[in-house]
């Protein structure tokens, strides 16, 4: 299989957007799609932006944050992917929206291409079914946020052939990751775990154990955390942890991954966490925690 010099990558928000700058910073060739071509420069705007404060702390040369964005070019289409070697689809965690995007990757590549999803709990084998290269499908699923997480997690669909695994971990590593591998499975294996710690921390809140900060605290000093559970779940965005529960909890069947009444009604409020500016704690426009919500 040849190198992998030009990906693509579909969804230029917070996740897609880390993952493009991960992979342009490795030197990598980007093209940065997403519902329109604005969405698509506003993200490669916000890399720019990000890495401008690097260079005005001293932590980065000018120029080199110009290579990097300049290896990042937004495009308005999905047929603009045509002659990329491996697109990463990154967007919401929706599994129609998924399959449909899929499916419209697949008709603009070249047959030699692989497709990846960030996905953190659609089955990659479903995903993979719908396109004429089953075995060119695998799971690269980055952590939040891309290019401060040092791991990938590497589903293997069922059709993933040891060729397409190869390729994948080699470039995982190539932008300086470390990578675990995971059975395509519900929440696979870093969400499998964690999953379970964010709703029993929204039980615990919503039973009025504790404060916010309090919880949070308490995972930080008690148990070495880098983040408390509710910090960390508004990072991630309450909407998407409220749908990994949800998967777990109907293909699993075990209780241990039902959502609590408080996580559905936040979701429904639409305080999905930092980014929407409120979840369990509120936000300023800049993303800096003020207060308990």
């Amino acid at each position: 299989m040849a190198d992998i010099r030009t990906i693509g990558v579909l969804g230029a928000g917070q996740m897609g957007g880390g993952i493009a700058q991960v992979a342009a910073t490795a030197g990598l060739d980007v093209r940065l799609a997403d519902a329109t071509i604005e969405l698509a420069q506003k993200g490669r705007a916000k890399i720019d932006a990000i890495l401008g404060k690097q260079v005005e702390k001293g932590k980065m040369e000018a120029a080199a944050k110009d290579a990097i964005v300049g290896r990042i070019a937004p495009i308005g289409s999905i047929a603009d992917f045509t002659g990329c070697d491996l697109v990463v689809e990154a967007a919401t965690e929706n599994v129609d929206l998924k399959l449909a995007l899929f499916r419209r990757c697949d008709e603009a590549l070249g047959p030699h291409a692989l497709l990846a999803s960030n996905t953190s709990s659609i089955s990659l084998t479903r995903l993979a079914s719908v396109t004429s290269r089953p075995a060119r499908v695998i799971g690269m699923h980055f952590m939040n946020p891309p290019p401060l997480m040092k791991l990938v997690e590497i589903v293997r669909a069922v059709q993933t052939s040891d060729e397409t695994y190869e390729a994948i971990k080699a470039l995982a590593e190539k932008m300086g990751k470390t990578c675990v591998t995971s059975k395509d499975a519900p929440g696979f294996l870093v969400n499998r775990m964690l999953i379970p710690m964010l709703v029993e921390a929204c039980f615990v809140l919503q039973e009025g154990l504790g404060t916010p900060e309090d919880i949070d605290a308490g995972a930080k000093l008690g148990l070495n955390h880098p983040m408390g559970p509710l910090e960390l779940s508004d990072l991630i965005g309450l909407d998407t942890v409220l749908f990994i529960a949800e998967v777990l909890h109907r293909d699993l069947g075990d209780s241990k991954y039902r959502a609590p009444t408080l996580l559905r009604n936040l979701v429904a409020a639409g305080w999905h966490g930092k980014k929407s500016g409120r979840g369990f704690y509120a936000y300023d426009a800049k993303g800096q925690r003020i207060a308990p919500a």
